[in-house]
């Protein structure tokens, strides 16, 4: 029984422990999630920084004061010591906006610490004093000794929580607000104010790019791509000209040796230039493509990196998910209840201004002050006299005359009255009746007055705010496509294995340690799997090559021998998407059923084989050709056409067939500079695989490229991109400015160089390509004057100027002024006398 005493005595005690701790840790939870880690919807601001920008203003005299005395201050209020207080101060000065910084505050694209806290001054923006103070519309709570009153929240008539964004972690919950354009948050704020819509997007003080296909209006479950500008110096340099978001450039670099290191790209060495302005130079190993490092980067280095937003807030004493368009419209509600509050304020300061200065009129205007000469007994029969002689005018009076009134008139000094002074009176009364009057309508028009509030804003500090971060739309990478050849690949085809680890056996490709790899057997089996280092797919391997998933163009010549049946059969046929590591059966499934012939064509080439039937086999001719050609590609499943129902010996290779496939046909998306076979942008035609591109840009160079899908192209200069053709003729229009005046030339591309850029026009500095085209008989509409002025001319261009070459400096077209423009017309247009028209 005792036993059993104890044992309920200590459940007793467990059970008052479990009960203390669960209400401790509640009371922690919450004091974290409201008092440390998530913003106020109200003001935008966490406790610390809510603590920090009231002990600013309490010091504020218009000059910087030392960080460390502000942190000191700032200590009246915040009950967590001073790094916290330093670390958030130092956050909301680099971010530009509240706080004007002097001294080194550290480098957020750098990752730079800011100097110790008794070198740097701060002070408030005159920003953050229009719209973050006004000590008559603020709640105000004790501080946390009861010795000071500090702010509930801020009364902030600006949407500071988009501007600045947030970032916290409390207990079991987090908030992440991106951080949002000053320009763009006004004038969502007047759309939002007049009833029209609007959109908000991020914008990062560290610049950089940002698709917001997926931002999802801030919330849970959004998400956005960020990522830097890299620019081709040159084919062996690449410059990185920005951070994302949340990267310094330490990190960057030290994601970027660490892909070289994992073989992911490759580098010759990079190099931190970063001074004013971001620049990050990498040097590129011979032979390695621009174009696909610079995928590379973005696919595997912080140059790209994914945030995802959670837009959490403190409403209403609790966290709530928002989105940044509720947020937006909550704070301007806010801002415009602050507006009127300071209005109605503003107007009751007035009408109390008003009747003491009406009382004041007629206090001396009527001599009523002349009670004061007259010998009452007692103090209050002189105020109950003054009050006798204000009773004929208090009709005049928009209230009552209090003691309060009266006494305040008494306290004034006595002293001689000119007209002057009832005039003065009369004036101030007026200013104060016209300024009652605005008030009155500003209230009336609250909506406006808002806007012209955030208009004002707009006018006063949007100058040099405008959006750094470039909204884009980013291409999808597969990163097995761009991943550098970093492991080499055996395999061992009798015992039907194959990896980056037999290198005692026979070589097959580089290949990228994230590629997967096709291979097959003898027994018509086939598999897909990942690089590694030692993999099984089956005994008698006859085919192993890196997969390319969805290739439409490789195609497989195959004949096989069905066991059960003893039929031979051919046919051709594609993978373009399978199961790894799952194995599939391409001739019919029997033990004996064996794989006689077997290539792989990367543009669907159909050999011509001779085929060799078994002596001892009954047919009549044991020995004819067979033309793949005849087959049609179908599925990998097919069955086949059956070439004999005899035993066959062997198969030979005879003769190679041409392609049986149509050239690849490209587009090109401007949106993303790149080329693609998924009808995405503008048709370029149907390419064979020896056939090249034409690309002109609009700094006068031309480049002839191949068609690889990886190439990028700078769409904006991009004037035309064609199938290359070297009899086609190339005419431009360009200005000299050193002689100011517009040349014209004909020509035909000489060069053979692919991926190297040629300047056709004459070089100089202020020279500029003004017009191109490929027609073969291009007509130049030339557009001169101004209104009554105006003229339109059109020449024959294959009339006036001969073929010449493509570094030729071409013919006189007419002089340079700026009322010029030129444009390409058609043949048609073109008058019998060409030669009549060219007197410009």
């Amino acid at each position: 029984m005792a036993k059993i005493k104890i044992a309920d005595d200590f459940h007793e005690n467990e059970s008052g422990v479990t009960g203390q701790y669960k209400n401790w840790f509640l009371d922690y939870a919450s004091y974290v999630i409201l008092e440390r880690a998530v913003p106020a919807v109200e003001d935008g601001l966490k406790p610390v920084q809510r603590r920090i920008l009231h002990s600013m203003k309490e010091m504020d005299d218009g000059r910087f004061n030392k960080v460390a005395n502000i942190i000191g201050q700032s200590m009246q209020y915040h009950p967590h010591g001073d790094a916290s207080i330093g670390e958030a101060l130092v956050n909301m000065g680099q971010k530009d906006l509240l706080i004007d910084t002097q001294g080194n505050w550290g480098d957020v694209r750098t990752g730079d610490d800011a100097a110790a806290s008794r070198y740097i001054e701060a002070r408030l923006s005159k920003f953050a004093l229009e719209v973050a103070f006004n000590a008559k519309t603020t709640e105000w709570q004790l501080s946390y000794d009861g010795r000071k009153n500090e702010p509930v929240t801020l009364p902030m008539k600006f949407p500071l929580l988009l501007a600045h964004g947030a970032e916290g972690i409390a207990v079991g919950l987090a908030t992440k607000i991106l951080p949002h354009n000053f320009i763009e948050l006004c004038e969502a704020a007047i759309k939002y104010l007049k009833n029209k819509k609007f959109e908000l997007y991020p914008d990062f003080l560290t610049a950089g790019m940002i698709d917001i296909t997926n931002y999802n209006d801030g919330k849970r479950g959004g998400k956005v791509r960020v990522r830097t500008r890299i620019e081709e110096l040159d084919k062996k340099t690449l410059l990185i000209k920005d951070v994302p978001y949340g990267v310094t450039t330490s990190q960057l670099i030290d994601s970027i040796i660490k892909a070289n290191d994992q073989g992911k790209i490759k580098i010759k060495k990079v190099t931190d230039n970063t001074a004013a302005e971001v620049e990050v130079q990498v040097d590129l190993a011979p032979g390695i493509s621009p174009d696909i490092t610079i995928d590379a980067l973005y696919a595997f280095t912080d140059c790209e990196v994914s945030i995802s937003p959670n837009a959490c807030v403190i409403s209403d004493q609790k966290p709530q998910f928002l989105g940044v368009r509720e947020l937006l419209t909550l704070s301007v509600d806010h801002t415009k209840e602050l507006l009127k509050r300071e209005l109605e304020i503003r107007l009751a300061e007035l009408q109390e201004k008003w009747h003491y200065t009406s009382l004041e009129k007629i206090f001396f205007e009527e001599k009523i002050y002349k009670e004061l000469e007259k010998k009452h007994e007692t103090w209050e029969k002189v105020l109950t006299a003054i009050a006798k002689a204000f009773e004929p005018f208090r009709k005049q009076l928009k209230r009552d005359i209090s003691r309060e009134d009266i006494i305040k008139l008494t306290e004034k000094p006595v002293r001689r009255i000119y007209r002057l002074d009832i005039d003065e009176l009369n004036a101030q009364i007026k200013g104060l009746e016209a300024d009652m009057k605005q008030v009155r309508h500003d209230l009336n028009n609250l909506v406006d007055f808002a806007v012209a509030y955030y208009d004002n804003l707009l006018k006063k500090y949007g100058k040099g705010r405008e959006r750094k971060t470039e909204i884009k739309l980013f291409e999808a990478i597969q990163a097995q496509q761009v991943a550098i050849a970093n492991v080499k690949l055996y395999v061992n085809r009798s015992e039907g294995f194959i990896g980056t680890g037999l290198k005692k056996d026979e070589f097959v490709a580089d290949c990228s340690d994230l590629d997967d790899i096709i291979a097959f057997t003898k027994g018509g089996k086939m598999k897909v799997v990942k690089v590694a280092e030692k993999a099984f797919i089956g005994k008698d391997i006859i085919h192993v090559a890196v997969f390319r998933k969805n290739d439409e163009r490789t195609t497989y010549n195959m004949i096989y021998v069905d066991g059960k049946s003893g039929v031979s059969y051919a046919k051709r046929f594609n993978v373009t998407g399978v199961t790894r590591d799952r194995e599939y059966d391409l001739a019919k499934e029997d033990a004996k059923s064996r794989v006689h012939y077997f290539t792989a064509n990367p543009n669907g080439e159909a050999e011509v084989v001779r085929i060799i039937l078994s002596p001892s086999s009954s047919a009549r001719i044991k020995e004819f050709d067979f033309y793949f050609e005849t087959l049609e590609v179908k599925n990998r499943s097919s069955l086949g056409n059956q070439v004999t129902k005899y035993p066959i010996r062997t198969v030979k290779f005879k003769e190679a067939g041409k392609s049986t496939l149509s050239g690849r046909k490209l587009w090109f998306d401007a949106t993303f500079g790149r080329l693609n076979m998924e009808e995405k942008g503008e048709y370029l035609g149907s390419f064979d695989t020896d056939e090249k591109l034409l690309v002109i840009y609009s700094d006068g160079n031309y480049e002839i490229t191949d068609t690889e899908l990886t190439q990028r192209f700078d769409a904006e200069k991009i004037v035309e991109i064609r199938k290359f053709d070297p009899e086609r003729i190339i005419t431009a229009i360009y200005l000299d400015n050193e002689k100011l005046q517009f040349n014209v030339k004909r020509f035909k591309i000489e060069t053979t160089t692919l991926h190297n850029k040629f300047l056709f026009i004459k070089e100089g500095e202020g020279n500029r390509l003004e017009a191109v085209t490929l027609h073969p008989e291009p007509i130049a509409v030339i557009k001169s004057g101004r209104g009554a002025q105006a003229r339109t001319q059109k020449i024959k261009i294959a009339g006036f100027v001969e073929i010449m070459g493509w570094k030729a400096v071409g013919s006189k077209l007419f002089d340079f002024s700026k009322s010029v423009e030129v444009e390409w017309g058609h043949k048609e247009e073109a008058k019998e006398s060409p030669q009549t028209e060219l007197d410009l």
